[in-house]
Order: structure tokens, then sequence, then C-alpha cells
């Protein structure tokens, strides 16, 4: 009995180990193959996972990149409308910021003076005029000189685009003028206008800027050719007399000194005196 009992132990180890020896040389290439098969998908998909996610970051990376551009682009825009938009409220400020109570700028004459009366230039002379400018909060760039006559609705310019000086001051060469000029001129009342040159001569006054100026006339005539003097007659003189009246008063001259004569005579002879 005991012997085979042993017998039938070491059968069943026997079978136990042929089992496991087929068992081990079947399955472990399968397995293998499997596992790694199953290996692949994992290290492809945690591969797509990686590169997924460095996509990702390389988008999010760029996102950010473009989107700190974008900051850096926005902050340009917003700088250079900003900086617009300061000058343009600083140049509005500029034209609004005067107390409208303040008077617009103005002309002083200096040549010729204010106590030198009323002028009177030949035509074919300089002509010199300068003036100071008063209560002026904005100078202008240029102005513009000009004189009118209202005879002949005439403009004369003297100058266009000068530059402004603390004095200005202009010099007109009438007798060039004269020559070359397509308006003549007479002899009348001129008034000198000067302004502001970006602006009109019909422009409203401004506070603190230059109005426009139109106070000052001046006479100016043209000489009349030398005559001798007995070829010399004025017929505009309140004192002088035409032919007819001084014979008209020659006459009764005569006549008063011949009435007196006759008198005297008649008188003597009837012994009056």
């Amino acid at each position: 009995m005991a012997g085979q009992t042993n017998v039938r132990s070491l059968n069943q180890l026997l079978d136990c180990h042929i089992l496991t020896i087929f068992l081990a040389s079947a399955s472990p290439e399968p397995t293998a193959s499997a596992t790694a098969d199953s290996s692949q998908p994992t290290d492809s998909a945690a591969a797509s996972s990686g590169e997924s996610a460095a996509a990702t970051t390389d988008k999010d990376a760029k996102s950010t990149g473009k989107s700190e551009s974008t900051g850096k682009s926005t902050g340009k825009v917003t700088g250079k409308v900003s900086s617009a938009t300061g000058t343009k409220a600083t140049k509005h400020a500029t034209i609004s910021d005067f107390d409208p109570r303040l008077p617009a700028g103005g002309i002083q004459m200096v040549t010729p003076a204010a106590i030198a009366g009323q002028q009177y230039y030949k035509v074919g002379d300089w002509v010199t005029f300068a003036w100071n400018y008063t209560s002026l909060s904005v100078t202008p760039t240029a102005i513009d000189i000009l004189a009118t006559c209202t005879a002949n609705q005439g403009t004369y310019t003297l100058a266009v685009n000068q530059t402004v000086h603390e004095t200005g001051e202009v010099l007109w060469d009438t007798g060039a003028y004269q020559a070359t000029g397509t308006l003549p001129l007479l002899t009348e009342t001129y008034t000198l206008m000067i302004y502001d040159a970006d602006s009109s001569v019909s422009a409203t006054p401004k506070a603190g800027y230059l109005a426009v100026y139109n106070q000052y006339t001046f006479g100016m005539y043209t000489p009349q050719p030398y005559e001798s003097f007995p070829a010399w007659h004025c017929s505009t003189c309140n004192a002088a007399l035409s032919r007819s009246e001084q014979q008209t008063l020659s006459f009764l001259l005569g006549m008063g000194a011949i009435t007196v004569l006759s008198f005297g005579w008649f008188a003597g002879s009837f012994g009056v005196f």
C-alpha cells in the first residue's frame, strides 16, 4: 500500500511537471507578443499624449506670445491714440483757454508816431511804417500788410508772409510800384491794414490773438509838372479872381474915382469948400 501510494504521488508530480513544461513552452512567446503588442499602443498613446501635450504647450506658448505681442501692439496703438488725443486736447485748450474778457492783440504805430499828425507821402518816394504789438498771447507765424483806397476800391500789397518780430517794419517803394503796378496810386487817402497771414481781413477778433488792424490812415499825392509863373494860374485857390472878375473890379474902382473927382470939382465951383 505504501509503495502504491508513493508511485501515485510520483506520477502526479510528473504530470504536473510535464504540464508545467508544456505550458511554459507554449505560452511565453504569445504572452510576450501580446504584452509587446499591448505595450506598443500604450507607448504610442503615451507618445501621442506627449506630442499633444507638447503641441498644446507650444500652441499655448505661441498664443501667449501672440497675446503678449498683441498687448504690446495694443499698448503702442493706445499710446499713439492717447498722444494724438492729448495733442488735439492741447490745441483745443490753446484756442479756448483765454479769458474772453481779455482784449484781442493789437498794433501801436511807432513810425509815424501818433503825435506826428496826418501824414502825406509823395508817390515815387519810399514810405516807412513801423509798429509794436500789444496784448498778444499767441504770436502769429507771419503777417500780411496792405494799403486800401476807398476811392477806387483798390488794394495795394506792401508785404506778405512777413516774419513777426518784436517791432514790425515795412518799407514801400511807391515809385517802383507806380511804374510796374496795374492799379495806379491816386491822390487820395489810404488805410494801412495789418493782419495774421493765417487769418483774413474780415476775421472776428479773438482774445489773445492778433486782430485785423485798420486804424491808421495816410495821404498820398502825385506831384504836378512845373510851370513858369506867367502861365501859372491857381484855379482852386479861394482868393484867386478870374479875368472877368478882375475887369469888373477895375471898372468899379475907375467909376468910383471919377465920381469922387466930379463931385469935388462941382463942389469947388459952387464955393461949397
